[in-house]
């Protein structure tokens, strides 16, 4: 990510400060660790395997947003994409009932790793903007991006599927919570891309 302009953070005290942020993230999402249901025992392990993969690759389709956003720069495309988004909601919708799964839910989760993409795109051309010298010296081809969001796309709507006991748990919010922090920590991720994946992840959890 640091490619295009956007710094990762290294220092033991940066990687705090971003924890902090994406455990304030998490709760003001409505994600609340499970100390909030009355105990601080680590999340069973078959909830966390099975909400990692679906973190880990929120985390993943993010950092396709970063070269979105350096094939758009300079050019008339749109962040704001309506016409494609919905070619990618019918997409998961297919994919959902092919796997299984709730397809309703998961164009609910896909409505909330599009809108984290976006956030990334803007925040990406916001910095851009301020700073030129930090902007994309290439423009990524933006049909080959969007083969890699596709193959992300696949793979999160199985993790999505896989994941439907741990999701409908009580749990689920604790240890997405978790899940969260770890991804950050292990992607190195800079403010802007973890309050993104904060952003990518609201729906996965049912609302209590």
């Amino acid at each position: 990510m640091s490619s295009h302009g956007t710094a990762r953070s290294h220092p033991r005290t940066a990687r705090l400060v971003l924890t902090a942020a994406v455990t304030a993230g998490v709760l003001a999402a409505g994600v609340a660790p499970a100390s909030a249901h009355g105990t601080s025992a680590p999340p069973a392990p078959s909830s966390y395997s099975q909400l990692l993969p679906l973190t880990t690759l929120s985390a993943e389709r993010l950092a396709t947003a970063d070269l979105v956003a350096a094939a758009k720069w300079g050019t008339d495309s749109p962040i704001d994409d309506p016409a494609r988004e919905q070619i990618v909601l019918e997409s998961v919708r297919r994919l959902a009932l092919e796997a299984g799964t709730d397809p309703k839910t998961t164009v609910a989760i896909f409505r909330d790793q599009i809108e984290a993409n976006k956030l990334v795109q803007r925040g990406l051309h916001a910095l851009w903007t301020e700073d030129p010298s930090k902007a994309p010296a290439e423009r990524p081809d933006l049909t080959e991006v969007r083969k890699e969001i596709n193959r992300i796309n696949a793979e999160l709507v199985r993790a999505v599927a896989g994941s439907e006991r741990a999701r409908a748990a009580w749990s689920c919010r604790g240890v997405l919570a978790v899940t969260a922090v770890h991804v950050t920590h292990e992607k190195q991720l800079d403010q802007l891309h973890t309050r993104a994946l904060v952003r990518a992840v609201p729906s996965v959890c049912p609302v209590r």
